[in-house]
């Protein structure tokens, strides 16, 4: 006996929505389990990882603010995804992004520089991210190289370079030997939408989301897009390049990466350190495939990995619990999430060995 996978011919808006409730469900109550055999109370950690974050408004802007890199970075990756490539290394798009928009920052600092600064440096994150995602790109079309391979281990180059220059060129003199640079001038740092509020990333990230719905749905490259991973053969007997096809998805998944990365450091932290995120670029990933692709779905669970963010931080403190515990949390929604939908556009099908299907 066999289990075999047949598509389903059609499948309702219903059920999709249905599935992703019930994966959702079924992954609180894995960590539930797995919360009770670490001897906690499966009660109270729900209350600390998601009621207390969403009735307190300091925390809601916490999680909005974590959610604006992910959803950034998640919307490129999504351009790579649906023309089937494999854009693995957004982690270090999204630093290299940071170091070319904080260069910037560095070189004016204490120069009295005016407004232009600002604007300037989050074109230089964006270009940093995007050259950084064109190395991948051009190996694949050029020498035919494994996207996933390369764009993998350019991560770890640009984590060291970041490494090098907050301990080594960039460091502050003044900084009592700690490796981090000088605070960022006023001009080159991210203001909030109103006091005490978000900054201006979300906007960013907000239009961001709207941009990709109208392209991936309404236009010419859209369809390109989605042609290309569905059918490559197809693509090209319409005309389209794949070589230009992955070129383009790459420069722009690098793009949006190294627009989350210096939005991070001009809004959130204001410095340069060696480490500006705790992973933002691999959680996307998941964001990505959460969101099913769609970039409203994408928004919604960027909010939702964030709010995992903040209430992992929260359990750490108040019930002990490791924060890796948060990540594999967010892997087990993830494989939820995908067993799921496997089941709703698929029928499974139990089969005799040397039975003709």
């Amino acid at each position: 006996m066999r289990l075999e996978l047949t598509p389903r011919l059609t499948v309702a808006p219903w059920m999709r929505a249905a599935a992703s409730i019930a994966a959702f469900a079924v992954s609180f109550l894995i960590a539930g389990l797995v919360i009770w055999l670490m001897g906690r109370s499966p009660a109270a950690a729900f209350d600390v990882y998601v009621v207390q974050p969403l009735s307190d408004p300091w925390s809601i802007q916490e999680i909005v603010e974590k959610a604006t890199p992910l959803a950034l970075i998640a919307i490129g990756l999504s351009y790579c995804f649906r023309a089937n490539l494999w854009n693995i290394g957004a982690e270090g798009q999204y630093v290299m992004g940071a170091v070319l928009g904080s260069w910037l920052a560095l070189k004016t600092h204490g120069t009295d520089a005016g407004m232009w600064v600002l604007p300037l440096m989050l074109i230089l994150g964006v270009v940093g991210g995007a050259l950084y995602g064109l190395i991948p790109a051009f190996l694949k079309t050029r020498f035919g190289v494994n996207e996933i391979l390369t764009s993998l281990m350019l991560v770890y180059i640009a984590q060291l370079t970041l490494d090098y220059l907050a301990r080594g060129p960039w460091r502050d003199p003044k900084g009592f030997n700690f490796p981090q640079s000088v605070t960022f001038d006023p001009s080159a740092t991210l203001p909030t939408i109103f006091e005490g509020g978000v900054h201006w990333g979300s906007v960013f990230a907000l239009l961001a989301v709207i941009a990709t719905a109208i392209i991936v749905g309404r236009s010419l490259f859209g369809y390109r897009l989605r042609l290309a991973g569905d059918a490559p053969r197809a693509a090209r007997f319409a005309g389209f390049d794949s070589k230009t096809t992955t070129l383009m998805v790459f420069a722009i998944s690098g793009g949006l990466a190294g627009l989350a990365g210096i939005v991070e450091v001009s809004g959130q932290i204001g410095q340069i350190q060696p480490s500006i995120s705790p992973g933002y670029g691999f959680t996307a990933i998941t964001v990505a495939f959460l969101g099913r692709l769609n970039a409203f779905g994408i928004l919604v669970a960027s909010l939702v990995l964030a709010l995992t963010f903040i209430g992992g931080e929260s359990a750490q403190i108040l019930l002990k619990l490791p924060l890796d515990l948060t990540q594999a949390f967010q892997g087990i929604l993830l494989l939820c999430v995908l067993i799921a939908d496997a089941m709703v556009s698929y029928r499974i099908r139990l089969v005799r060995r040397g039975a003709h299907s």
